[in-house]
């Protein structure tokens, strides 16, 4: 039976942003981006809308639509219509990728659901994104020419960086490999969504492109962030299952930064990660070697780097209530590694 889009669990907005007038006019603006967001995906023929809204309202954090709304702080028109239009459509965006993702991935889980192509099939999930990727297109024409062109260069990142991981790092440096990866598939449309707030509420092109710049740096921690818990996290506590990407194959930063060693457990993590990993007890074995290395620590000075990045451009935007914020979620980003 066909069902139509559900009440999304982020619709209860949470996050303390360290101003109660702030906190209000967020919550008000991710309420918005919600209806919005259900209004949009009920469009279109009953078997359609049962496949767009299958991740739509299993979950996520709705990270872009927050950094939308925070960044549009910074202008004279915070929380217009253009700005929640721009909230939905990065996050239609975002959700059209995930689709994609788990096609080129396999993947038979997202936020706790089957994935579409596991719940039905490779093509069904790749159409159910396709038309996701209309529906943002309608959005980017509702607001003006300039945003519909600077999604043309997004969606040409975005894709760069997928193709850039997909014929892999051949004989370059894996370590620039992977943060040019990451920078392309996660960082830019998050740079993205900072953009489009900013734009949509009028700032001042400097600080338009100070927000770019530190979505672009809170990108990359939100990545290398996600990685480090992929492989020292507590499940109990993180919810996910230590060593996923090492089981597909996928070397991740802490990873990168182990193989580089010139210790036992270097040497040893180097005669077993020649691809996937196909037992628990290999994965278990690599995941205690990793822990003899300094891959986390490596990991997370790279992530202090690009947190002091995005610190330099929160200094030089204007002093208001969403300046602390955005620090806020910076270390927040930060703090889930534990």
């Amino acid at each position: 039976m066909t069902q139509g889009p559900q009440p999304s669990p982020r619709n209860d907005f949470a996050f303390d942003l360290g101003d109660a007038a702030l906190t209000a006019r967020v919550a008000d603006g991710m309420g918005a981006v919600e209806d919005l967001l259900a209004q949009r995906l009920e469009q279109g023929e009953g078997f359609v809308i049962e496949k767009v809204t299958h991740l739509a309202f299993a979950g996520g954090k709705r990270f872009r639509p927050l950094m939308t709304l925070l960044c549009s702080e910074f202008g004279p028109n915070p929380g217009s219509a253009n700005v929640i239009r721009s909230a939905v459509l990065t996050e239609m965006v975002h959700l059209a990728t995930l689709y994609h993702d788990d096609v080129m991935d396999e993947a038979e889980r997202r936020r706790g659901v089957a994935s579409a192509n596991s719940r039905w099939d490779n093509s069904v999930a790749i159409l159910a994104g396709d038309i996701l990727l209309a529906h943002a297109s309608r959005l980017m024409g509702e607001i003006d020419t300039s945003t519909v062109t600077h999604f043309a260069d997004t969606f040409q990142a975005l894709v760069t960086g997928q193709m850039r991981e997909t014929i892999g790092v051949g004989s370059g440096n894996p370590v620039e490999h992977y943060l040019k990866v990451v920078e392309e598939k996660t960082a830019v449309l998050i740079a993205s969504a900072a953009y489009l707030g900013a734009t949509q509420s009028g700032a001042a092109p400097e600080v338009v492109a100070s927000c770019q710049r530190l979505g672009a740096a809170i990108g990359v921690v939100f990545q290398i962030v996600d990685d480090i818990i992929d492989i020292f996290s507590d499940p109990s506590e993180s919810g996910k299952t230590p060593g996923t990407d090492l089981r597909e194959g996928v070397f991740t930063l802490p990873v990168l930064y182990a193989l580089e060693e010139d210790s036992p457990a270097g040497q040893q993590l180097r005669g077993l990660l020649t691809g996937p990993l196909n037992s628990d007890a290999d994965v278990a074995r690599a995941l205690e070697l990793l822990g003899q290395t300094q891959g986390r620590q490596r990991a997370l000075a790279t992530v202090y780097e690009y947190l002091a990045a995005a610190q330099r451009e929160l200094e030089v935007l204007p002093d208001v209530p969403a300046r602390a914020a955005l620090g806020r979620l910076a270390a927040y980003t930060v703090d889930r590694v534990g």
